[in-house]
């Protein structure tokens, strides 16, 4: 009776292992990449784009304001043998009494690990999969950041986090209700806010922020490196900052 009752118990275990692997593989199926990075040609944001950049003999950052439209114009076929997407940026002042004119392009390439986003000629790993609240990934893995000749040496093991899956955000007059926030990096060397008296400080900051059904929502990217030698004290050219805010899309 007592190896009936054992035997038993144990097939119960393994069925309830069994449903709960399918529960957990039914969840990630839910969230899928394009829920939150929707391709499709024709589709358009705009955005409300901050660019940050130093002054004349980078003395100082300040502040460029503008309005970005993101187009996703065409699709192709990369090297790999990959569909991708060709997306055209274009920006006018923040009125929108100027016409568009032609500011870079960007390509992603959606698989089923993740979406690579070149910008830049930097090729970023945007999303990965599974889309789980804690998750990470290093998402500069195809990016040069260790040569001798590298210029982006500050994007170095960045290891970006899945945070406040599916909570709400708001960005201008708008909430969105189903987000994930993707937590890019954070540091300041030496640590502590701008000081400068000291010789070198660099800051990296970057976050982007999901809708579900929309795509990117909001973004903020900041990096600055300040050096006193040679004089004069200055930040250094390659500093730059974005600041994305949606506006609208169609």
């Amino acid at each position: 009776m007592k190896k009936s009752f054992a035997v038993c118990f144990v097939i119960i275990l393994l069925l309830v292992g069994v449903f709960s692997c399918k529960k957990e593989t039914q969840t990630l199926q839910t969230s899928a990449l394009t829920n939150y990075f929707p391709l499709t040609v024709g589709k358009t944001y705009l955005y409300r784009l901050d660019s940050t950049v130093p002054a004349s003999f980078g003395s100082s950052l300040i502040v460029k304001s503008y309005q970005a439209k993101d187009s996703i114009e065409s699709t192709f076929t990369d090297n790999e043998g990959r569909l991708s997407y060709r997306i055209f940026r274009f920006t006018r002042d923040t009125l929108g009494s100027q016409p568009w004119t032609f500011a870079t392009t960007f390509f992603a390439t959606p698989t089923d690990k993740w979406i690579e986003y070149v910008d830049n000629n930097l090729r970023f790993l945007k999303l990965h999969a599974p889309i789980m609240e804690g998750y990470s990934w290093l998402a500069h893995s195809f990016i040069d950041t260790k040569s001798f000749n590298t210029t982006v040496s500050y994007l170095d093991d960045w290891e970006y986090e899945y945070r406040n899956l599916d909570s709400s955000y708001h960005v201008l007059n708008t909430t969105y209700d189903s987000t994930v926030t993707v937590f890019q990096h954070d540091e300041t060397t030496p640590e502590g806010p701008f000081d400068p008296n000291l010789e070198v400080q660099i800051r990296t900051y970057g976050i982007e922020v999901f809708a579900k059904g929309v795509g990117l929502i909001y973004k903020e990217f900041l990096y600055w490196n300040w050096q006193r030698n040679p004089p004069p004290p200055k930040y250094q050219d390659a500093s730059y900052g974005v600041k994305l805010q949606l506006i609208s899309h169609n």
